[in-house]
């Protein structure tokens, strides 16, 4: 599995009602994030049980009872192995979600999308401590030059390996939220599955941040949403997949939205022709879900500094000199 100097390991858990997280999975995560207190188990049934309602909705051909579709839920977690000196270091690079869909009416297993969530550690250390530092000595000014370099040329690296390859038939597609700070306009085109689509006229921090992993963006609101979301790919987001992985997407990262930004996804209007998403939106529902918005941010910033420690400063001289001939 050997990419560019490095080694990739994939290691798979299934997200249903009895996940726990691992020792070294992102806290902060989607998934990880529910796992967690006493209503853990509650939680961990909700979620699944809205993923499920949501997907029979949008796959509502043949299904006229709405409940021939079921999601699983696998966590991705890839490890990247640093051999120096002799000696092999695994640090957790990435955590994805793999989507695959059971239909009860024939019994077979389909495919779904792989990507989804996205977690990185080394992308709290961009936006949590690098980014963070940069703007308290340059109030205002733009992030600094070779900002995400690095993180791109290591999603890119994974991407390329046999790690990969051999695991996955097609590219990722991450579902996000929109950004807080930029104005969206509703376009006159319009897909079955992806529903409406968006655009802006300037690119979030999150939009050029994934431009650097090779991954282009479009927005879409699909039908019964009511906010577009953000759709990070790499080909033909339309072409590519098929509705049902489409739909295995929009069910799981709608559901989690719902859950972390109400304000916008779960709000009790629909997004506008002109539409600029706010977390300060005061319409909104909230799910039965426990969460902990605060607590999230402040774990950012913790496991930036993971990573700073961990993987940054042991690693910085080969990571540069990699990543520059990367680049090259």
């Amino acid at each position: 599995m050997t990419n560019s100097g490095f080694t990739f390991t994939l290691k798979s858990t299934a997200f249903d009602e009895d996940y726990c997280p691992a020792d070294n999975t992102r806290i902060t995560t989607n998934f990880a994030n529910l796992a967690r207190g006493e209503s853990r188990e509650e939680n961990l049934r909700n979620t699944l049980r809205m993923i499920d309602n949501r997907f029979n909705a949008l796959a509502h051909w043949d299904n006229p009872e709405g409940e021939r579709y079921g999601v699983e839920l696998t966590i991705v977690s890839v490890e990247m192995n640093i051999g120096v000196e002799g000696k092999i270091d695994a640090f957790p690079l990435i955590e994805i979600l793999q989507t695959s869909i059971l239909d009860r009416k024939t019994g077979e297993r389909i495919d779904g999308i792989i990507g989804n969530n996205f977690s990185s550690y080394v992308r709290d250390y961009d936006f949590s401590v690098v980014l963070l530092e940069h703007l308290k000595a340059h109030p205002g000014a733009a992030a600094p030059e070779g900002f995400g370099d690095l993180h791109g040329n290591l999603f890119k690296s994974f991407l390329g390996s046999s790690a990969y390859k051999e695991r996955f038939r097609k590219p990722p597609v991450i579902c996000l939220s929109v950004s807080s700070n930029k104005t969206y306009y509703r376009t006159g085109n319009e897909h079955p599955i992806l529903g409406i689509e968006y655009e802006n006229n300037e690119f979030s921090s999150t939009d050029e941040y994934f431009a650097k992993m090779g991954m282009k963006v479009r927005y879409f609101m699909p039908r019964d949403s009511v906010a577009p979301f953000a759709f990070y790919h790499i080909g033909d987001l339309l072409g590519d997949y098929t509705n049902i992985e489409l739909i295995s997407t929009i069910s799981t990262m709608e559901t989690f939205q719902k859950i972390y930004r109400p304000e916008i996804y779960n709000a009790n209007s629909v997004a506008a022709e002109r539409y600029r998403p706010s977390l300060k939106h005061q319409d909104y529902s909230l799910t039965r879900i426990v969460y902990d918005r605060e607590e999230r941010s402040r774990l950012a910033v913790e496991q930036g500094k993971f990573a700073q420690e961990r993987f940054i400063k042991p690693y910085q001289a080969v990571l540069a000199q990699w990543s520059a001939s990367f680049s090259a």
